[in-house]
């Protein structure tokens, strides 16, 4: 059977996946590690340490820019060994005003693609992160009218798989997550009982990598957005 034979409900990711997100983030991340010209440690050891930072602070706080920010201090503080000055502080936010400042820059192909699958499956949208934060790049994208509905979740794991399968109804064996998150959008989804198609992004978030079962035959791997126009 193919995936378009099986398919009745597509379920989108949002950042990294219909539109540019975390290699915002990565260039501040570059500046700040730019900035701290650190006389010992090298980017990738600081890397490291940041790394760890904030994959704490997504357990304890969430994701999004101020907790990014949070991590950014936090990092700072550990490496100097004393609380940030209020100098550092108001560098970090110079450093971080592209986060603020960016526009919603969609992938290549999204907004033609979803013009066709929203003619032939019930569309859902699935994206984490600060509320305020996501509503507004939905506002800005210009897609929503392609959705049934778009929901935005502090976190995206199996039980939030199970609740959206309650929430609208639908058979989880005929659903498809689309997403660029091996953590978040395909391991989740698949142990709740729906099909994913991994569409990787160069860009993705270190902390959203995980290992995908090769031999899975209900996760479909695909090179870019417009590929899935092939299958669905």
């Amino acid at each position: 059977m193919t995936a378009r034979q099986q398919a009745q409900v597509l379920i989108f990711d949002a950042d990294d996946t219909l539109w540019e997100n975390n290699v915002v983030f990565e260039r501040v991340i570059d500046d700040f590690l730019e900035w701290l010209d650190h006389p010992t440690l090298d980017r990738a050891e600081i890397r490291t340490i940041l790394d760890d930072i904030e994959r704490a602070n997504a357990v304890a706080h969430g994701y999004g820019s101020k907790v990014f920010l949070r991590s950014l201090a936090e990092c700072l503080e550990r490496l100097r060994e004393r609380p940030a000055t209020d100098s550092e502080r108001k560098e970090i936010d110079r450093l971080s005003v592209a986060l603020i400042e960016h526009r919603v820059e969609l992938m290549p192909g999204v907004a033609d693609a979803l013009d066709e699958l929203a003619g032939r499956y019930d569309l859902l949208l699935l994206t984490k992160g600060d509320q305020a934060e996501q509503q507004r790049k939905l506002d800005a994208c210009g897609l929503l009218h392609h959705f049934r509905a778009a929901h935005i979740v502090a976190e995206k794991n199996v039980e939030t798989y199970r609740w959206l399968v309650r929430e609208h109804g639908f058979d989880p064996s005929g659903a498809w997550m689309i997403g660029n998150s091996p953590k978040s959008d395909i391991l989740p989804a698949r142990a709740a009982g729906l099909n994913a198609v991994f569409i990787p992004n160069e860009n993705t978030w270190v902390l959203e990598d995980d290992e995908l079962d090769p031999t899975d035959a209900g996760v479909l791997r695909l090179a870019a957005f417009r590929d899935l126009l092939r299958h669905f």
